[in-house]
């Protein structure tokens, strides 16, 4: 059967204190609302309707996609009115309903609650709460049929002390819905056309609403403060924590683990506290990561050590390369394998071939280095002439004296070298010395500057 998905997103999110629409405030690095979408594309409708309000130019700036329709609401008048928004554009056999501040939701959940519609049947995701204060109240007749629901502020004593709540998400046939929303009425406390209302209008009209129970309530939770959405935040890593363990991850902490994208993770993985992962990440087997550092859409291969306070962005690291402490691997990086990286060694754009080592203290930037070569301490590729980038090519089995000035283009041929104290402003030809230092001068009977009395 087709699916249209309506996702509510109009909410102003008064109590987050923010000029941020409320759906746009991040979750594990990505927008509550951009959580919903990403759910809802996992389901392959043909249409995805988000209906917005508050802010709406921004929320459909951030979020603009071809596949996405956005609906405006412009009174904020409940949920069934801005449904109704989106009902010009809905034409498929069911429409799924979706909220988007409830970032959590699972797509394994939406399918079981997807299965229980029919044309004469209805899905509602309910949720088992012990304290369910705030929630719609799932009622019941005597034969457990769903009734209807009550929201909190209209529900009778009896009717509050029911513990299945309403999630609001709800399937149901599309070519029922107009009919339905049609007949909605905003004579309640709130004043608002309730969504809700629905399904007392189909249990009237004979229609079957059969229940899905989500079984992780923080999967169903909305945010509407600083403090849920921290709650929100904190069961997303735990989650995430659990995936990667599964998948043969020891973490030394996960509450002290962040996920902020996509990650594939290998067997017999190591990750010490602090990390944090963030856009496309793969870690492959055997790899070792140490505490504090931070790897954004990267690839480890098998075997790699990455050491404390190490910072990845945009790299390559081949098999059994390392990098750290304190290195920072930048895009366009490649480290092959063997390869070494240490402490306070950064790399732009640059490729270290197999088995090379830049051990301490070096930048290197737009750079070609041959397998087996060794960038000594403090030396620099000089790439940049304030307009344009230029490229250092160092061939294989080259020895880089410290201290060393690589000034580009410059080419450095296999198995040459140059002395520590160096400005390379030439090739140097294969196993060739290369000395660019200034000649030394000692001044004979010199006297040291003396300090001023200013008193």
């Amino acid at each position: 059967m087709s699916l249209d998905i309506v996702i509510l997103a109009a909410g102003q999110g008064t109590r987050m204190r923010s000029a941020l629409p409320k759906v746009l405030h991040p979750v594990a690095g990505r927008s509550m609302l951009g959580h919903v979408i990403h759910s809802a594309r996992q389901l392959d409708p043909q249409g995805i309707h988000v209906v917005i309000g508050h802010g709406a130019e921004t929320v459909r700036e951030r979020l603009a996609a071809g596949d996405l329709s956005f609906v405006l609401q412009d009174r904020q008048l409940g949920t069934g009115h801005a449904v109704a928004q989106a009902l010009p554009g809905l034409s498929a056999d069911t429409v799924l309903i979706l909220y988007g501040d409830v970032p959590l939701i699972e797509v394994a959940t939406l399918q079981r609650l997807l299965a229980r519609v029919t044309p004469d049947q209805l899905g509602l995701l309910t949720v088992n709460l012990a304290d369910p204060s705030g929630y719609g109240r799932i009622v019941r007749d005597a034969a457990g049929k769903v009734a209807a629901i009550v929201e909190h502020k209209d529900a009778s004593a009896e009717q509050r002390a029911i513990c299945e709540g309403n999630t609001g998400i709800l399937a149901v046939p599309g070519n029922r819905l107009a009919e339905w929303l049609g007949r909605l009425s905003n004579h309640n406390a709130q004043g608002e056309y309730y969504l809700t209302d629905v399904i007392a209008m189909a249990v009237a009209d004979g229609l079957v609403v059969d229940t899905e129970t989500a079984l992780d309530p923080l999967e169903v939770q909305g945010a509407n403060d600083r403090a849920q959405l921290a709650e929100l935040e904190r069961h997303y890593q735990w989650r995430e924590a659990r995936r990667v363990m599964a998948a043969g991850v020891t973490l030394r902490d996960p509450a002290r683990f962040d996920v902020r994208g996509e990650v594939t993770v290998g067997r017999d993985v190591t990750i010490d506290v602090n990390v944090i992962l963030e856009g496309k990440v793969v870690i492959e087997d055997d790899v070792v990561i140490g505490p504090n550092c931070y790897i954004k859409d990267s690839t480890l291969r098998r075997g790699v050590v990455l050491k404390a306070n190490t910072h990845l962005e945009g790299a390559v690291m081949e098999e059994s390369s390392d990098a750290g402490p304190f290195a920072r691997l930048r895009p366009g990086t490649v480290l092959g394998a063997k390869a070494h990286v240490g402490n306070f060694v950064e790399l732009k754009n640059a490729r270290l071939g197999e088995g090379a080592k830049a051990g301490h203290l070096a930048y290197l930037g737009d750079a070609s280095i041959g397998a087996r070569s060794n960038i000594g301490a403090g030396t620099i590729t000089c790439n940049y002439d304030g307009v344009n980038k230029h490229r250092t090519v160092i061939g294989e089995d080259v020895f880089i004296g410290s201290n060393n000035s690589l000034v580009a283009p410059v080419d450095i041929s296999t198995a040459a070298t140059t002395a520590a104290g160096s400005t390379i402003t030439q090739d140097v030809p294969a196993e060739q010395l290369a000395v660019g230092r200034a000649r030394q001068r000692n001044v004979e009977c010199w006297k040291r500057p003396v300090k001023i009395d200013k008193s």
